[in-house]
């Protein structure tokens, strides 16, 4: 698979079909706020501080280096769950060590504040979280494009949406993952972290494409005959038949990676029928490959093949990733939206589980893209 240039930028196919809706977004501290959610209560004891922090405009690098010059701790000692985006509001955790306590006391800054303090026995480490809330504001809404967003909008609250990765893994020019390819083959880079963060942002591409290649699947299911489907995909009739039979939008195929939706063990799909069910119950969904030694493989049917198309000419670089599956197809929680005619505002409100990205839903929303 050719993974182009650095001027052709790859697009994911959307899960929904409606033409792009006017609407104006701005991410600023009024129009863009994010609440991220503990994965766990805080013991209450322990050697380290769990500061609760509301900063505007600063990534969390920054807030995180604020912190340091003001305590005199080393970078290296504060931990925290996520990396959040610079631009808007967001309240997130960092954990320090709870030696450096007493500079709390004289704590000031115009973009960072401390909202809470907590003591916990450990440090905070990436993914120590269960997920972020979101509030969006937009502006210059008119009534029709706010109800069309409202259609829309409920699809995705019935459905779910593709949790394709947001246009921040890929950097300004969206080629991040062509630096990390070049890493892959042999290109030096000293700083590791830098070097894990390029590598993962060809993970991400490759996953982003393969679930672009299921989002094009599920289309095809509903607008082709079985007859079709049998022959764009080497299908027998009766498997063209069962994949148009499937309720929800996004089909499920046999050998497909599934685990039990938040969270939970990976397994192969084996009995369509019944984990077709289970699907569009929400209690399971699918999980795509993040290519590396250490994910859960499928080994059978239509989804190797697919599989195959998309990361085989990449199998070399293999044992240089860990790897891992990631949901494909998720949910949004505790989703609502308020339409302001008089200000033209219409503002939505969800919960995202860790890793999913709020500007995804806005692209799917609008059918605009936000890099």
């Amino acid at each position: 698979m050719n993974l182009g240039e650095k001027n052709t930028i790859f697009k994911p196919l959307y899960s929904l079909k409606h033409s792009p809706i006017e609407a104006y977004f701005s991410k600023n501290s009024e129009d863009f706020v994010v609440r991220e959610k503990a994965l766990y209560e805080f013991s209450g004891t322990g050697e380290h501080l769990i500061l609760h922090i509301c900063k505007k405009d600063l990534s969390t690098s920054e807030a995180v280096s604020i912190l340091s010059q003001m305590s005199g701790e080393k970078i290296k000692n504060f931990g925290y769950a996520g990396l959040k985006d610079k631009q808007g509001t967001t309240f997130q955790y960092i954990s320090m060590p709870k030696k450096f306590k007493s500079f709390l006391n004289d704590f000031s800054h115009p973009k960072l504040k401390i909202v809470e303090i907590f003591t916990h026995h450990n440090k905070l480490k990436i993914g120590h979280l269960k997920g972020n809330s979101f509030f969006i504001r937009l502006k210059k809404v008119s009534p029709l494009n706010a109800l069309k967003i409202k259609q829309a909008f409920t699809i995705l609250e019935n459905q779910g949406f593709a949790n394709y990765f947001g246009y921040q893994r890929f950097g300004k020019f969206q080629d991040n993952y062509l630096e990390g390819l070049e890493i892959l083959k042999g290109k030096k880079v000293k700083n590791p972290k830098l070097k894990n963060f390029f590598i993962s942002a060809f993970q991400s591409e490759l996953f982003n494409r393969y679930l672009s290649k299921r989002v094009e699947l599920s289309h095809f299911a509903k607008d082709f005959s079985e007859k079709e489907l049998a022959r764009i995909y080497n299908l027998s009739k009766s498997e063209a038949l069962f994949l148009k039979k499937q309720k929800h939008f996004f089909k499920l195929l046999k050998g497909d990676v599934l685990g039990h939706y938040p969270f939970g063990k990976c397994f192969i799909c084996e009995d369509l029928e019944t984990e077709s069910q289970r699907f569009l119950k929400k209690d399971i969904s699918v999980l795509g490959l993040l290519l590396g030694e250490r994910a859960f493989k499928t080994t059978q049917g239509l989804a190797q093949n697919l599989e195959a198309e998309i990361f085989s000419p990449f199998n070399e670089f293999i044992p240089q990733m860990q790897g891992s599956r990631r949901f494909m197809w998720s949910y949004l929680e505790k989703s609502k939206m308020d339409y302001d005619e008089k200000k033209a505002h219409l503002c939505l409100e969800f919960f995202l589980q860790k890793g999913s990205y709020a500007t995804t839903i806005l692209e799917e929303l609008l059918h605009q893209n936000f890099d």
